[in-house]
This record gives C-alpha cells, structure tokens and sequence, in this order.
C-alpha cells in the first residue's frame, strides 16, 4: 500500500505523537486532528502542547485533496483552525511513527493493526480509548505539575489504556464507532463534530491533566 518501507526516524522522547485515522482522511480525521490541536493549546498554551504532534491519515486517503468544506465549516464553529490542511494516504510510517493512533471506526483500527509495527497496543477507535480513559485514575499518571513531560504522561496514559482493554465490559460495535459524514448535509457534519468533541474532551483532560476553564 505504501510502496517501499521507509527506515524509521530516531525516536524523540520529547515528543508524542497521536495519528487520527478515517477512511478519505478529508471528513473525520481532520475534525479531530484540528480539534485536538486547538483544545491542547487552549490548555497547555502554544509551546507545551507543541510536545504532543497531532496528525491525520485516510486509509483510502485523497493526498493532497483539501478538507472537506462542511468539515471546515464546522471547525470554525469550535473556534479551531481549519486552514492549510492536506489530505494523506495511511502509510507504514505514519503507524511506525505514532504513539497513539485513534480510528473512526472498528474497521480502520483493524486496517491499521494489520499494517504490523507492533500497532496492537496503541491503536484504538477515538470512542473505544475515551472509555478506557475514562477508568484510569489520574492520579496513577506522572504529573507535569511534578515535573513529568506532557509525553511522559500520554505515553504512561497509553500503556494504561491498552493493559484495560480486555477487562471491561465491551460496547456494541457501533458504540464505539463515528459515522462517515461524507456526502451528508452540514447538520450531520455538526452531529460528528460534537461527537468527535466530546470523545476528545475526557482524553485531551488526561493527556494534559488540565480540563478546560
């Protein structure tokens, strides 16, 4: 799918990364990406939320294509900024470089897992991590007010997360799936968008250990 491997890059320690995944890469994935970048920096400020790197991939993904305008639309609507956006195709090294890869749906995470690299434990639907999240004790988590990196903490949230799968009860598939927009009228956008915002709002807390004022 990705042509020739690409060697992996040295791996920073400062740095996480969190890979939004949906199918054209111009709908869901952007809304999150883009939503998830604008809630870090109204939390962390510019320069902390600068050690988490958001990004966004279709696994059918239109490269290069702009996002799409209902899209857009909506992200200014959450005051997030929509501008210089291009979609991209999934490809082996965006999973080999990811810390945490959040789909839209069962489907993509299986797509993605199936690329290999050791995904298993990091990939998640968006939905299906913000329950996990949601039973893990913040107080088990390093704390940048103690001094811990913003990364630390994502990565400890992570390996939490992923020893919790299994546990709990499992939802209906389609609880923990976001439907495809594509195509649909700008009401529909604006129902993914609050859905996407608030599967967000309990994750971007435990990353930063800061809810929004």
């Amino acid at each position: 799918m990705s042509g020739t491997l690409a060697a992996p890059g040295p791996v920073s320690h400062d740095r996480f990364r969190i890979l939004f995944v949906c199918t054209g890469n111009i709908c869901r994935s952007p809304i999150a990406e883009r939503l998830t970048r604008h809630e870090l920096a109204a939390r962390l400020g510019d320069r902390a939320a600068a050690q988490i790197l958001v990004e966004s991939a279709g696994t059918w993904g239109h490269e290069g294509a702009p996002m799409e305008a209902h899209a857009a639309t909506v992200l200014g609507e959450y005051g997030a900024d929509p501008g210089g956006f291009a979609g991209r195709e999934l490809l082996d090294e965006h999973v080999i470089d990811a810390d945490l890869v959040l789909t839209a749906t069962l489907d993509h995470r299986a797509q993605v897992i199936s690329m290999g690299h050791a995904a298993g434990l990091r990939t998640f639907t968006l939905k299906e991590f913000t329950r996990l999240v949601r039973t893990i004790d913040p107080a088990t988590l390093p704390d940048p007010l103690q001094g811990a990196s913003v990364a630390d903490r994502a990565r400890a949230l992570v390996r939490a997360a992923a020893a919790l799968r299994g546990w709990l009860l499992a939802s209906p598939p389609e609880a923990d799936e976001v439907d495809d927009p594509y195509g649909a009228p700008i009401s529909m956008f604006r129902n993914c968008g609050e859905e996407i915002y608030h599967a967000l709002d309990p994750v971007v807390t435990a990353l930063t250990g800061s809810r929004l004022a």
